[in-house]
């Protein structure tokens, strides 16, 4: 299959070893010099609707990469916890 840079944009990308969405493509890191795909990044979510900025940026590796659909990236990557909304309670709780 080929698949061009701004077709990467609108596949969403799915963490297979836990099941989570990670959201869709946004930019991509190519190595000039080689002509290869490095690796795709995923913008962080929003936090409390954009006002306090984003997460993290999510970047993924080529090597981590296992399948890239019509629709979807299934990828095998280890992420840090999220920061997300259970965190968030955990912290205020200080459970």
């Amino acid at each position: 299959m080929v698949c061009r840079l701004a077709d990467l944009r609108n596949k969403e990308v799915i963490n297979i070893k836990d099941g989570m969405r990670l959201g869709c493509v946004c930019d991509a890191e190519l190595d000039t010099c080689t002509a290869k795909l490095i690796s795709i990044i995923v913008y962080g979510r929003p936090r409390f609707f954009g006002i306090f900025g984003r997460e993290e940026d999510i970047i993924i590796q080529w090597c981590d990469i296992e399948v890239i659909g019509e629709d979807t990236i299934l990828v095998s990557c280890c992420l840090p916890s999220s920061s997300g909304r259970r965190s968030f309670f955990r912290n205020l709780w200080g459970s």
